[in-house]
């Protein structure tokens, strides 16, 4: 069943059409020849089930449903968007500004939402532009709490307990006026990021991530914060190599 127009919209032969539209794939795809150097030195290809190379191959296909189980898969998602690729590839094509780009049209699609991976962006758009806009920091240390994050063990227990005291013996200047590390952003300057975010079309994303994750978590019954639980913990898909 066709859930919204847009994805009605990108579905009838219309995926390839919308994705060359993005300057992203313009600038990052420049005949490749398929050598494989890209997958030969990217980080995430020797952990993940991740091949940038096949993807690119995909993409040139031009084929909307090779596309379309591109943007509802995990593996966008693998990429660390560290470029390495285009440090190596002899054509300087740029396979994770490809990523990059089918990451975007999967979101602006609905897609994204069909995959694990992707259903944690609900996580990163809630929690690290939240820290960027209030903060001005993608981590703020205050927000970082153990109790959300066990895994970090006990050691960040007792630091989360002795914030301030840590990171005066650090020699940083957490919450402080003026400079130095962690100082007090003015909010001058978080106001100008949030304009950036309007202007650019991240506070519309972010809202479109957000409602597609409320509405999944209503559909499984759960409550805001037991669904961003599920996805913090949630790992069914065979994402890795070993």
């Amino acid at each position: 069943m066709v859930k919204n127009k847009i994805y009605q919209n990108a579905i009838m032969g219309k995926l390839y059409d919308k994705l060359i539209q993005d300057y992203r794939l313009k600038e990052g795809l420049n005949a490749c020849i398929n050598c494989g150097t890209c997958t030969a030195i990217c980080p995430a290809a020797e952990f993940y089930r991740y091949d940038p190379r096949k993807i690119v191959t995909l993409v040139q296909t031009q084929d909307d449903k090779e596309i379309e189980n591109l943007l509802k898969s995990e593996t966008i998602w693998y990429c660390g968007e560290c470029m390495s690729c285009v440090t190596r590839c002899p054509r300087k094509n740029a396979a994770g500004l490809i990523i990059m780009a089918l990451r975007s049209l999967s979101i602006d699609t609905g897609l994204f939402m069909e995959s694990e991976k992707g259903r944690q962006m609900f996580i990163l758009c809630k929690d690290l532009n939240h820290n960027v806009l209030n903060y001005g920091y993608c981590v703020y240390p205050r927000e970082f709490k153990y109790e959300g994050h066990f895994e970090a063990g006990k050691i960040w227990k007792w630091e989360h307990e002795h914030l301030d005291d840590l990171f005066e013996r650090l020699g940083a200047n957490l919450d402080g006026g003026g400079t130095g590390a962690m100082r007090k952003i003015p909010q001058e300057d978080l106001d100008q990021l949030k304009k950036i975010y309007d202007i650019t079309g991240a506070t519309e994303r972010l809202e479109k991530v957000r409602a597609a994750g409320l509405k999944k978590a209503k559909e499984l019954g759960l409550t805001e914060e037991e669904y961003i639980q599920k996805l913090y913990t949630e790992c069914k898909g065979a994402h890795f190599n070993h």
